[in-house]
């Protein structure tokens, strides 16, 4: 199987500075043919280890062809289809996602430039993140092996199960799983006893009254726990949640009630979370990627957010936008039209008079005298046509038909039509007044002006760097596996082959 060569993956790149491509190679991208030699093993370096597989760099950040393979499998996200490993479809979707991921990895680079990591709301929610993380890791180390032996799962039949039943391997494996929940639950609940042993805990009731919501600072403790102190800026989304479901639920609900309730859940989860600490748990793989990842991922959305509102149009550049783009926005009028083609103008006039006179129905007249190549398979339904779109002569009638009304006849080169419509879907956001049109508009605004900020970043503040040769050589490495795996497979006495018997046996018995 063959992938993208250099040449056509260095064309998809050099296109990418048109709008509709990706922009991988838009000035100020580096694009090093010599990645895989000698001389560039540092740049291929992350984390202080060398990665083989780094086909692009962003300042210092490196992006991976494991990263792209991995996201490329979660494409819904992304809005992006998952084309079959190994085919040329999934190259050209591969450079679409690495362009995507440079720009993420500009705006966060710029972030950290522009101090937006020192953010009290990214502050907040970094901690609020790390907390309910290491409360998790906690949970896991506390709780321990809850295994359940044979025995028990014995014991547990003989004693509850009742007199008679078989003690098959599918009620071994249903008593097993209730036995080891129940366990669980149970070291839950010591583990939730225990928790707060030892801690000097304060919760200061009035500093989350409701009644003191408005001008209350940010700094003001609404606990403490365990000589940390927990403020009201930390804890206003949750209480304040917690609060409003309560009164949802019951009007006569106590919001403070409401909110004392989840601050002590949030007690505990700092408790669980200064014991993983003491336990070493932050050293865990797992979760320093996890953090390392949320820390970039919010960080890159926070910037995002606030570049938007920065760049927020004006409502003359809207309505200038909206002029320059108004073919982008609006949804031009469609109609769903059914057409008889006939030989002459003189049959045509003659079958119209006929459908007029109810003599005959369009459908009829389709099936008994279209010359169409395929009229007695779909009787004239050619679908729905955009406005805009459709013949000269053609289109003029067929937009200005009204319900039940038959058009023509039209001549288009030596034949004759007839015409109706028979459903339309009116155009849309044509004006910019409406709110879904102003909401387009924009929307587009701000991904158009986004676009020129990330180019603007390639340009002249951070390097940007391609790897074109590895991209093709891991591509080519992913199709071989493909190719030999297919052989493979097809080979007698293969794996495939006898679960496909397998399968067949299932099915044809």
């Amino acid at each position: 199987m063959v992938v993208l060569l250099p040449p056509l993956l260095s064309g998809m790149l050099v296109l990418a500075a048109s709008s509709d491509a990706p922009r991988s190679a838009v000035a100020g991208t580096q694009q090093t043919p010599q990645a895989d030699s000698a001389s560039s093993g540092q740049a291929a370096k992350t984390g202080g280890a060398e990665r083989g597989d780094v086909i692009a760099r962003v300042g210092d950040e490196a992006i991976t062809f494991g990263e792209i393979n991995v996201m490329l499998n979660s494409a819904a996200v992304v809005g992006l289809s998952i084309p079959a490993l190994g085919t040329p479809a999934r190259d050209m979707v591969r450079i679409t996602l690495l362009d995507k991921i440079i720009d993420a990895n500009l705006i966060y680079l710029d972030a950290l430039r522009k101090g937006v990591d020192k953010d009290p709301q990214y502050q907040r929610d970094l901690q609020r993140f790390t907390h309910g993380m290491l409360s998790e890791q906690y949970v896991k180390h506390a709780l321990g092996d809850v295994s359940v032996s044979d025995e028990e799962v014995e014991t547990y039949f003989k004693e509850a199960v009742v007199p008679g039943t078989e003690f098959s391997e599918e009620a071994r494996m249903q008593i097993k799983a209730a036995l080891g929940k129940q366990k669980i639950e149970d070291r839950r609940i010591n583990q939730r006893n225990q928790l707060r042993e030892g801690y000097e805990i304060t919760v200061y009731q009035k500093n989350f009254d409701p009644a003191g919501d408005d001008g209350r600072s940010d700094a003001v403790p609404v606990a403490e726990v365990g000589g940390e102190t927990i403020s009201w800026g930390e804890t206003r989304g949750i209480l304040t949640a917690a609060g409003i479901a309560a009164t949802h639920r019951d009007p006569l609900a106590m919001v403070v009630d409401a909110r004392l309730k989840a601050l002590q859940r949030e007690i505990d989860t700092r408790l669980m979370a200064q014991k993983a600490r003491s336990a070493g748990l932050e050293q865990d793989r797992v979760y320093q990627a996890r953090v390392n990842e949320y820390k970039k991922t919010r960080l890159i959305n926070i910037h995002r957010a606030n570049l938007a509102r920065e760049m927020a149009p004006s409502d003359a550049q809207l309505e200038e936008f909206f002029k320059a783009n108004k073919h982008t926005i609006t949804i031009p009028e469609f109609r769903r039209v059914q057409m008889v083609v006939l030989a002459t103008e003189a049959e045509a006039k003659d079958i119209k008079r006929r459908i007029g006179a109810g003599e005959l129905t369009i459908f009829e007249a389709v099936s008994r005298h279209s010359i169409a190549p395929d009229a007695k398979k779909d009787l004239g339904e050619i679908g729905w046509v955009q406005k805009g779109k459709v013949l000269p002569g053609l289109e003029e009638v067929v937009f200005s038909l009204g319900p039940g009304e038959i058009g023509g006849p039209v001549q288009v080169g030596e034949v004759w039509h007839l015409m109706t419509v028979q459903d339309v879907r009116a155009a849309q956001r044509e004006n910019l007044d409406e709110e879904a049109t102003r909401k387009e508009a924009r929307r587009k605004y701000l991904h158009a002006e986004m676009d020129d900020y990330t180019i603007n970043l390639r340009k002249n503040d951070f390097t940007v760097e391609v790897y074109e040769d590895r991209i093709v050589r891991l591509a080519q490495q992913e199709a071989d596996m493909v190719k030999q795996l297919a052989e493979k497979a097809e080979e007698p006495g293969s794996v495939t082959e006898q679960r496909l018997k397998e399968m067949q046996e299932v099915l044809n018995p």
